[in-house]
């Protein structure tokens, strides 16, 4: 089951964490509210292709979405895509809405945004390989695990350039 093996990788991984279930959400603050956090500590795991069978996990903070020109200039590339949902689950072993970088049936390499840093108690909650289960993990600690490079590759949700 994908949501035992997402678990399983974070407790490999030594770190502290907590499951919450709570089904479908309409929204990212009714998902925030199920877990317990704020908006912002809702980390969405994103699949994006560089190229044939090359992708990479990107973290995105609840609030923000991908700067895709901050992202191809740090990875030094011209075209990105996000793939469709069946090449994702083939990547990841995920499901669309479930995906997280722990337990991924690839280790791709993770990008994570730089506004994840910076809090040493902050807590993120990420997917958990099943609809409506996420884990709370810190998020320090699980981006370290994840040997994240850490960089700005967002921007406010709604804004521009």
């Amino acid at each position: 089951m994908s949501e035992e093996r997402a678990v399983a990788a974070v407790e490999a991984a030594g770190l502290e964490y907590a499951v919450t279930r709570h089904g479908r959400v309409g929204s990212l603050e009714e998902a925030a509210r199920a877990r317990g956090v704020e908006p912002r500590d809702i980390v969405k795991t994103l699949v994006v292709r560089r190229g044939e069978g090359d992708h990479l996990f990107v973290l995105v903070p609840g609030d923000r979405e991908i700067s895709w020109p901050r992202l191809r200039a740090l990875l030094g590339v011209n075209r990105l895509s996000m793939p469709d949902a069946e090449t994702a689950r083939e990547a990841t072993g995920y499901e669309r809405g479930t995906i997280t970088p722990f337990g991924s049936t690839t280790a791709w390499p993770v990008v994570a945004d730089a506004s994840l840093v910076g809090d040493p108690g902050r807590l993120i909650s990420l997917g958990a390989g099943a609809h409506g289960v996420a884990v709370t993990v810190p998020a320090e600690a699980a981006l370290q695990a994840l040997d994240a490079q850490v960089a700005e590759v967002t921007e406010v949700v709604g804004a521009s350039g």
